[in-house]
Protein backbone atom coordinates (compact mmCIF):
# COMPACT_ATOMS: atom_id res chain seq x y z
CA UNK A 1 0.00 0.00 0.00
CA UNK A 2 1.29 3.47 -0.88
CA UNK A 3 2.39 5.64 2.02
CA UNK A 4 -0.07 8.22 3.26
CA UNK A 5 0.91 11.82 2.60
CA UNK A 6 1.10 14.18 5.58
CA UNK A 7 -1.77 16.60 6.06
CA UNK A 8 0.42 19.65 6.42
CA UNK A 9 -0.98 21.89 3.69
CA UNK A 10 -4.27 22.84 2.05
CA UNK A 11 -4.28 21.23 -1.38
CA UNK A 12 -6.57 20.72 -4.33
CA UNK A 13 -8.95 17.88 -3.37
CA UNK A 14 -8.09 15.51 -6.24
CA UNK A 15 -4.82 13.82 -5.15
CA UNK A 16 -5.68 10.95 -2.79
CA UNK A 17 -3.90 11.34 0.54
CA UNK A 18 -3.38 7.57 0.71
CA UNK A 19 -1.03 7.82 -2.28
CA UNK A 20 2.09 9.81 -1.37
CA UNK A 21 3.31 9.61 -4.99
CA UNK A 22 0.13 11.30 -6.20
CA UNK A 23 0.39 14.05 -3.58
CA UNK A 24 4.07 14.60 -4.42
CA UNK A 25 3.13 14.97 -8.10
CA UNK A 26 0.51 17.59 -7.17
CA UNK A 27 2.91 19.42 -4.87
CA UNK A 28 5.94 19.53 -7.17
CA UNK A 29 4.98 18.98 -10.83
CA UNK A 30 1.37 19.70 -11.73
CA UNK A 31 0.99 23.26 -12.97
CA UNK A 32 4.74 23.96 -13.12
CA UNK A 33 5.76 25.53 -16.46
CA UNK A 34 7.67 22.90 -18.47
CA UNK A 35 9.95 23.94 -21.34
CA UNK A 36 12.12 20.91 -22.05
CA UNK A 37 11.15 19.29 -25.36
CA UNK A 38 11.82 15.73 -24.20
CA UNK A 39 9.82 16.21 -21.00
CA UNK A 40 6.98 17.82 -22.96
CA UNK A 41 6.94 14.82 -25.29
CA UNK A 42 6.90 12.36 -22.39
CA UNK A 43 3.95 14.10 -20.77
CA UNK A 44 2.07 14.20 -24.06
CA UNK A 45 2.47 10.44 -24.50
CA UNK A 46 1.49 9.71 -20.90
CA UNK A 47 -1.59 11.90 -21.10
CA UNK A 48 -2.60 10.00 -24.23
CA UNK A 49 -2.07 6.72 -22.39
CA UNK A 50 -4.44 8.01 -19.70
CA UNK A 51 -7.43 8.08 -22.09
CA UNK A 52 -10.25 6.14 -20.45
CA UNK A 53 -8.23 5.68 -17.26
CA UNK A 54 -7.29 7.76 -14.24
CA UNK A 55 -4.11 9.82 -14.08
CA UNK A 56 -3.27 8.04 -10.83
CA UNK A 57 -3.11 4.74 -12.75
CA UNK A 58 -0.62 6.19 -15.24
CA UNK A 59 1.40 7.98 -12.57
CA UNK A 60 1.81 4.70 -10.67
CA UNK A 61 3.17 3.16 -13.89
CA UNK A 62 5.30 6.13 -14.98
CA UNK A 63 8.66 4.62 -14.04
CA UNK A 64 7.67 1.44 -15.89
CA UNK A 65 6.83 3.57 -18.92
CA UNK A 66 10.17 5.33 -18.75
CA UNK A 67 11.93 1.98 -18.70
CA UNK A 68 9.83 0.45 -21.46
CA UNK A 69 10.11 3.51 -23.69
CA UNK A 70 13.83 3.98 -23.02
CA UNK A 71 13.53 7.45 -21.54
CA UNK A 72 10.94 8.80 -23.98
CA UNK A 73 13.43 10.06 -26.54
CA UNK A 74 11.31 10.72 -29.67
CA UNK A 75 14.19 10.06 -32.07
CA UNK A 76 14.52 6.55 -30.56
CA UNK A 77 10.79 5.82 -30.37
CA UNK A 78 10.20 6.96 -33.94
CA UNK A 79 12.26 3.97 -35.12
CA UNK A 80 10.36 1.33 -33.16
CA UNK A 81 9.27 -1.60 -35.31
CA UNK A 82 7.09 -4.68 -34.96
CA UNK A 83 9.44 -6.45 -32.52
CA UNK A 84 9.44 -3.50 -30.12
CA UNK A 85 5.66 -3.14 -30.40
CA UNK A 86 5.27 -6.81 -29.48
CA UNK A 87 7.60 -6.29 -26.50
CA UNK A 88 5.58 -3.30 -25.29
CA UNK A 89 2.29 -5.16 -25.64
CA UNK A 90 3.72 -7.98 -23.52
CA UNK A 91 4.95 -5.62 -20.78
CA UNK A 92 2.68 -5.79 -17.69
CA UNK A 93 4.20 -2.59 -16.33
CA UNK A 94 2.39 -0.37 -18.84
CA UNK A 95 -1.10 -0.16 -20.33
CA UNK A 96 -1.07 -2.85 -23.00
CA UNK A 97 -3.36 -1.20 -25.51
CA UNK A 98 -2.30 -1.71 -29.13
CA UNK A 99 -3.86 1.54 -30.38
CA UNK A 100 -2.09 3.56 -27.68
CA UNK A 101 1.25 1.84 -28.25
CA UNK A 102 1.06 2.41 -32.01
CA UNK A 103 0.00 6.00 -31.41
CA UNK A 104 3.02 6.62 -29.18
CA UNK A 105 5.31 5.65 -32.05
CA UNK A 106 3.38 7.66 -34.61
CA UNK A 107 3.38 10.62 -32.22
CA UNK A 108 7.17 10.40 -31.93
CA UNK A 109 7.39 10.66 -35.70
CA UNK A 110 4.92 13.55 -35.78
CA UNK A 111 6.82 15.27 -32.96
CA UNK A 112 10.10 15.10 -34.87
CA UNK A 113 8.42 16.45 -38.00
CA UNK A 114 6.96 19.35 -36.02
CA UNK A 115 10.33 20.16 -34.44
CA UNK A 116 12.02 20.06 -37.84
CA UNK A 117 9.47 22.52 -39.20
CA UNK A 118 9.05 24.81 -36.18
CA UNK A 119 12.52 24.53 -34.65
CA UNK A 120 11.27 23.75 -31.14
CA UNK A 121 8.20 22.02 -29.75
CA UNK A 122 8.45 24.18 -26.65
CA UNK A 123 8.43 27.45 -28.58
CA UNK A 124 5.61 26.30 -30.86
CA UNK A 125 3.47 24.99 -28.00
CA UNK A 126 3.92 27.94 -25.67
CA UNK A 127 3.15 30.29 -28.53
CA UNK A 128 -0.48 29.43 -27.87
CA UNK A 129 -0.26 31.44 -24.62
CA UNK A 130 2.38 33.94 -25.79
CA UNK A 131 4.87 32.24 -23.49
CA UNK A 132 2.98 33.09 -20.29
CA UNK A 133 0.76 30.65 -18.35
CA UNK A 134 -2.94 31.41 -18.06
CA UNK A 135 -3.60 32.16 -14.39
CA UNK A 136 -7.07 30.90 -13.50
CA UNK A 137 -8.69 31.53 -10.13
CA UNK A 138 -11.07 28.66 -9.48
CA UNK A 139 -12.54 28.32 -5.99
CA UNK A 140 -14.13 24.92 -6.47
CA UNK A 141 -13.22 21.71 -8.28
CA UNK A 142 -16.52 21.61 -10.16
CA UNK A 143 -15.69 24.93 -11.81
CA UNK A 144 -12.65 23.55 -13.62
CA UNK A 145 -13.51 23.10 -17.32
CA UNK A 146 -12.74 19.83 -19.12
CA UNK A 147 -11.76 21.74 -22.27
CA UNK A 148 -11.24 25.30 -23.48
CA UNK A 149 -11.15 27.15 -26.79
CA UNK A 150 -7.38 26.95 -26.60
CA UNK A 151 -7.35 23.19 -26.04
CA UNK A 152 -9.82 22.84 -28.93
CA UNK A 153 -7.46 24.76 -31.22
CA UNK A 154 -4.32 22.99 -30.03
CA UNK A 155 -5.99 19.59 -30.37
CA UNK A 156 -7.06 20.39 -33.92
CA UNK A 157 -3.57 21.55 -34.84
CA UNK A 158 -1.93 18.43 -33.40
CA UNK A 159 -4.37 16.15 -35.20
CA UNK A 160 -3.66 17.90 -38.49
CA UNK A 161 0.04 17.23 -37.88
CA UNK A 162 -0.61 13.50 -37.46
CA UNK A 163 -0.80 13.12 -33.68
CA UNK A 164 -3.21 10.59 -32.11
CA UNK A 165 -4.91 10.50 -28.70
CA UNK A 166 -4.83 14.29 -28.55
CA UNK A 167 -8.52 15.13 -28.17
CA UNK A 168 -9.42 18.43 -26.53
CA UNK A 169 -10.04 16.87 -23.08
CA UNK A 170 -6.65 15.14 -23.13
CA UNK A 171 -4.95 18.31 -24.31
CA UNK A 172 -6.56 20.44 -21.62
CA UNK A 173 -5.27 17.99 -19.00
CA UNK A 174 -1.87 18.25 -20.70
CA UNK A 175 -1.99 22.05 -20.54
CA UNK A 176 -2.75 21.83 -16.83
CA UNK A 177 0.07 19.35 -16.22
CA UNK A 178 2.77 21.37 -18.00
CA UNK A 179 1.71 24.69 -16.52
CA UNK A 180 0.25 26.36 -19.59
CA UNK A 181 -2.74 26.98 -17.35
CA UNK A 182 -2.62 27.27 -13.57
CA UNK A 183 -5.68 25.34 -12.43
CA UNK A 184 -4.76 24.87 -8.82
CA UNK A 185 -7.66 26.11 -6.73
CA UNK A 186 -7.04 29.49 -5.11
CA UNK A 187 -7.35 27.76 -1.74
CA UNK A 188 -4.45 25.43 -2.64
CA UNK A 189 -0.96 26.41 -1.47
CA UNK A 190 0.42 25.63 -4.92
CA UNK A 191 -1.66 28.24 -6.73
CA UNK A 192 0.40 31.15 -5.44
CA UNK A 193 3.64 29.19 -5.87
CA UNK A 194 2.87 28.47 -9.54
CA UNK A 195 2.04 32.15 -10.10
CA UNK A 196 5.52 33.00 -8.75
CA UNK A 197 7.16 30.37 -10.95
CA UNK A 198 5.46 31.83 -14.00
CA UNK A 199 6.73 35.29 -13.13
CA UNK A 200 10.27 34.00 -12.72
CA UNK A 201 10.01 32.15 -16.02
CA UNK A 202 11.80 29.06 -14.74
CA UNK A 203 11.26 25.66 -13.19
CA UNK A 204 11.61 25.09 -9.48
Amino acid sequence: MAARAPRDKVRCPWPRETNALYVHYHDTEWGVPEHDDRALFEKLILDGAQAGLSWETILNKRENYRRAYEGFHPEVMARYGARKVASLLADPGIVRNKAKVNASIGNAQAFLALVEKEGSFDRWLWGYVDGAPVQNRWDGLRKLPPTSKMSDALSKDLKQRGFKFVGSTIIYAYMQAIGMVNDHLVTCFRHAECVKLARRGRRA
